[in-house]
């Protein structure tokens, strides 16, 4: 997820509905069963285009950096980690250390570039962070032969421009950015033109300190493409924004923050995150999400294999969750987009409600709304420093 999202664990943890349902039995592939044991099978893969010989043998444990609040949880358990050492005797060391992309990329860039084991066998990026992540090297290629369930992996997301073939990458969840409103305060907001201009909002309106999600919102609004950002487009989208900030149109600029003034009524209306909706709305019915009627913007967060992790292990990890059965339980307690096929259908045995939420499992049609912000152009400094310029990061 884009930085600041969870920034805030408190905060997020007014999102949690429900402790996550217990695990369920499933059976690993036999791929798995026979390469498990002693006497590894060797498998090419490589870091960025360099090939490496990965040893197909389970290590003793995985560890694995993500976001907070960011996998199924009850009580103090885990319980996919839990079934996953049961089936697979690895231990995994779960770290919820990625606060925000860049923080995390600062803290290890020194290490990673110099080909340094950084002591992760597996992390979620955001898809910008991620293509950053490829571009330079600092990850390493899966063992698909360990990954059969990756033929669950939704189509839409099975070739982004930075890993065609999803040789460094597999998502772990995705999100909607869109428009929320407080249906109290407002009547329904279907434009990011509304949202920056109706006067009945001056003042009480807030914005995304991301980069890619706000600015991908107001290109569209302008009519231009943000999957692949030009100069003067780009320009003109922050001659938008900074005109909603000159007029006093726009509050603050905010990560997830915008929860508890958005349903207390102090914005009426928000650029947000689909799965932070999801979550408010259980406590409060008045919040509605939308795709704005010009596009929305899609994200997607992506396990990688850092320089120096153990590949076979961290692809075996990797198949277990797009286990239909597997996914359906972290999407109980996440509520953010699942990007395994079949798990809506595991989901509707255990929790209707949820399974049925298109927010949660989209149809084609809201699919076809949203574009997928350009990651070069979320990595120009250039653009960087024009939007920090009028949000005042």
């Amino acid at each position: 997820m884009t930085d600041s999202r969870l920034n805030d664990p408190i905060t997020r943890r007014l999102f949690l509905k429900r402790a996550a349902v217990g695990a369920s039995a499933l059976s690993l592939p036999s791929l798995i069963a026979a390469c498990g044991g002693g006497g590894g099978i060797a498998a090419q893969t490589g870091s960025g285009g360099s090939s490496t010989e990965v040893n197909q043998q389970l290590a003793d444990t995985l560890v694995f950096a993500n976001w907070p609040l960011y996998i199924d949880q009850k009580g103090k358990k885990r319980p996919t980690l839990d079934e996953f050492t049961a089936q697979t005797g690895v231990t995994v060391r779960y770290i919820e250390e990625v606060n925000d992309n860049e923080e995390w990329f600062g803290k290890y860039q020194a290490q990673l570039a110099q080909g340094q084991d950084i002591g992760r066998d597996l992390t979620v990026l955001t898809d910008w962070m991620a293509a950053r992540m490829v571009r330079l090297g600092y990850v390493q290629k899966k063992d698909k032969s360990a990954i059969p369930n990756e033929t669950n992996l939704v189509p839409t997301l099975q070739h982004p421009t930075w890993d065609p073939n999803r040789d460094y990458s597999i998502p772990w969840q995705s999100g909607f950015t869109g428009i929320g409103y407080n249906s109290k305060e407002t009547e329904p907001i279907t434009t990011i033109e509304q949202l920056l201009t109706d006067p009945k909002l001056k003042g009480k309106v807030t914005c995304l300190t991301e980069m890619p999600d706000c600015m991908g919102l107001v290109m569209q609004s302008n009519g231009d493409d943000p999957t692949k950002v030009e100069p003067a487009a780009f320009d003109k989208a922050i001659g938008t924004l900074q005109d909603a900030v000159d007029s006093g149109q726009i509050r603050r600029f905010t990560g997830n923050d915008y929860g508890d003034d958005l349903s207390s009524g102090n914005v009426a209306a928000a650029m947000v995150w689909s799965g932070d909706i999801v979550q408010l709305q259980l406590d409060n019915p008045n919040l509605e999400f939308v795709i704005p009627d010009a596009g929305g913007m899609i994200f997607t967060d992506n396990m990688l294999i850092p320089t120096g992790g153990d590949v076979f292990t961290a692809s075996t990890y990797m198949n277990f969750v797009y286990d239909p059965k597997i996914a359906a339980e972290i999407e109980d307690w996440v509520n953010y987009i699942s990007p395994v096929v079949g798990a809506k259908e595991e989901l509707l045995k255990i929790d209707p409600d949820v399974a049925k939420n298109p927010l949660i499992f989209p149809s084609d049609e809201m699919m076809s709304q949203v574009k997928a912000f350009d990651p070069e152009a979320a990595d120009n400094p250039d653009y960087k420093e024009k939007f920090q310029a009028v949000t005042g990061a």
